[in-house]
């Protein structure tokens, strides 16, 4: 499974097309499709991207709610109808659709933002401010993780 790690910003040309970093392009080479996935955050000014695998997980997370039920439908809705394919072209850049960029009020230029199993693209004032809020909740909250053990989880 592909891992993203840090921050990159990138400019995104006047057509939409933007160079995904190196790094994530690395991270998904094995993957049947050769680019990223991305769709709308249904809870944050941003996209949220990752490679199909995740979309495969996701799907299948999605088929273990009641079928027909609102939750399922609302959620495929939110993720599954609004995410758009995104193949890498020679350059290693991709095209963002109007609507990806118009959600995330992207300008300029985008922040590649790491996430582990997935990353987001931000505008990248929207993130600093973002990243500025999570880092005040975390150190008031002091939250934990639970590591599974060695070679598990993967």
């Amino acid at each position: 499974m592909a891992l993203f790690l840090s921050t990159f910003v990138n400019k995104v040309d006047k057509k939409g097309r933007i160079s995904v970093p190196a790094t994530f392009r690395a991270a998904l080479s094995s993957q049947s499709f050769q680019g990223i996935i991305a769709f709308p955050s249904f809870v944050l000014p941003c996209v949220e991207g990752c490679g199909v695998d995740r979309m495969e997980q996701l799907s299948a997370g999605a088929d273990n709610l009641d079928a027909f039920s609102a939750q399922q439908d609302d959620l495929s809705a939110l993720i599954f109808a609004d995410a758009h394919q995104l193949a890498f072209d020679s350059e290693g850049r991709v095209m963002l659709p109007e609507a990806l960029i118009s959600h995330a009020r992207l300008g300029e230029s985008a922040a590649f933002v790491g996430k582990g199993r997935t990353f987001q693209l931000w505008n990248p004032e929207a993130f600093k401010v973002a990243q500025d809020e999570a880092r005040k909740r975390a150190m008031a909250q002091r939250p934990t993780l639970k590591l599974s053990p060695e070679g598990e989880g993967r």
